[in-house]
C-alpha cells in the first residue's frame, strides 16, 4: 500500500483476509499466510517474545474467515464481506482465480497448523470425514477457461501431483481412521511414483515430490512443518535405518511387510504400545526403534 507493505499482507493484517478485487489468488494467499503467521508465532514463543506470539497466533486463525459453511469449502471474499460469485469448486482460471496451481477442492484443507480447528470448522469429526471421503470420491473433472496444468495426479479432487495436497491424506489419522491414511499411501505410492522420465505425477518442484515420497516409504510424513510430530503412514521398506548426526541410530521396523500387507495392526516405540499414529523428532534424535506389525485387514479402533 505505501510501497513496502504487499497490498495482500496490509488487508491481511487489517481486516483478516484478502480481498479477491485486490489480488489474485487471495484464497491460497491468505490461507499460506496464516500458516507463514503460525511459524512466526512459534518462534516467538521459543525466544520469549510473548506479545509477538500473541499477536500472530491470533492472525495465524484468520483461515476461518475464508470458510463458507454452506458450501464447505475455502472462498473468496470481497472488500464488503462477500462471496464471491458465481462458484464452483472445480473452477480453474491459472493465474486469474482466488487459488494458486489448484481449486476449492485442494485448497479446503490448507490449514496444517490447526488440524483440530479445521475439524471443528467444518463441524466436527464425523462431518470432516464425510468432506474428506468426497475428496477421494469426486468427480476428477476439472472446469475453467484455462486449467492449471499443476492440478494433476487426481484421485477424485484430490491432486498429489503439486504440494498444496500432500499433507491431506495423514488427515484421517486425527479423526481416528488411520487405516485410509494406509490404504491412501499405498495406493499413492504404487501408482503415482515410476522409474522413468515421466516417474512423478507433478512438478518436481525443488524436491518435494520425491520428498513426499521417502518419507512416506519409510513410513511416516510430517504434516506441519514447524510443528515436530511426525504422522505415520504405511512403510514399504522391512527396514530403514536412520544413522543420526549424534552418534546414535534409529530403526523403523515392519514386520510381515508385503503388498498386500499394507495396514499397521500395532506400533512399538521402544517397546511401548503407542496408543495413536503420532511421534515425535526427538525420538528420532535419542535413537531408538519403531517397529510396526503389518497385515492384510484395516485396524478400526
Amino acid at each position: 500500500v505505501n510501497g513496502l507493505v504487499p497490498i495482500s499482507k496490509y488487508y491481511k493484517n487489517k481486516i483478516g483476509y484478502v480481498p479477491y478485487e485486490k489480488e489474485n489468488e487471495s484464497v491460497a494467499k491468505g490461507l499460506e499466510y496464516a500458516y507463514n503467521d503460525w511459524c512466526i508465532a512459534r518462534l516467538a514463543e521459543e525466544i520469549g517474545d510473548t506479545a509477538t506470539y500473541e499477536r500472530y497466533k491470533a492472525l495465524s486463525k484468520s483461515y476461518i474467515n475464508y470458510y463458507d459453511p454452506q458450501t464447505g469449502f475455502m472462498r473468496g471474499k470481497n472488500l464488503k464481506g462477500n462471496w464471491h460469485v458465481p462458484f464452483n469448486p472445480r473452477y480453474s482460471d491459472h493465474r486469474n482465480d482466488d487459488y494458486c496451481e489448484g481449486t476449492a477442492w485442494q485448497w479446503a484443507w490448507f490449514v496444517p497448523h490447526d488440524i483440530e480447528g479445521l475439524i471443528a470448522l467444518m463441524g466436527g469429526q464425523e462431518n470432516f470425514i464425510q468432506r474428506l471421503d468426497s475428496l477421494f470420491v469426486a468427480d476428477s473433472k476439472i472446469e475453467g477457461p484455462l486449467v492449471s496444468s499443476d492440478i494433476s495426479g487426481l484421485i477424485g479432487q484430490y491432486a498429489h501431483g503439486n504440494e498444496p495436497s500432500h499433507h491431506i491424506v495423514h488427515l484421517y489419522n486425527y479423526v481416528n481412521q488411520s487405516w485410509k491414511t494406509q490404504q491412501l499411501i499405498d495406493t499413492i505410492l504404487h501408482t503415482q511414483y515410476f522409474n522413468n522420465p515421466n516417474g512423478l505425477s507433478g512438478n518436481e518442484d525443488c524436491g518435494q515430490m520425491s520428498a513426499w515420497y521417502v518419507l512416506n516409504a519409510m513410513g511416516f510424513y510430517q504434516v506441519c512443518p514447524g510443528s515436530p510430530i511426525y504422522s505415520v503412514g504405511r512403510p514399504i521398506f522391512d527396514k530403514v535405518t536412520i544413522n543420526l548426526p549424534n552418534g546414535k541410530v534409529f530403526e523403523i521396523i515392519a514386520n510381515n511387510n508385503s503388498r498386500t500387507n499394507k495396514y499397521i495392526q500395532s506400533i512399538r516405540l521402544d517397546n511401548i504400545l503407542l496408543e495413536s499414529p503420532f511421534f515425535m523428532h526427538s525420538d528420532i534424535m535419542k535413537g531408538g526403534k519403531i517397529v510396526m506389525e503389518m497385515g492384510n485387514t484395516p485396524v478400526k479402533q
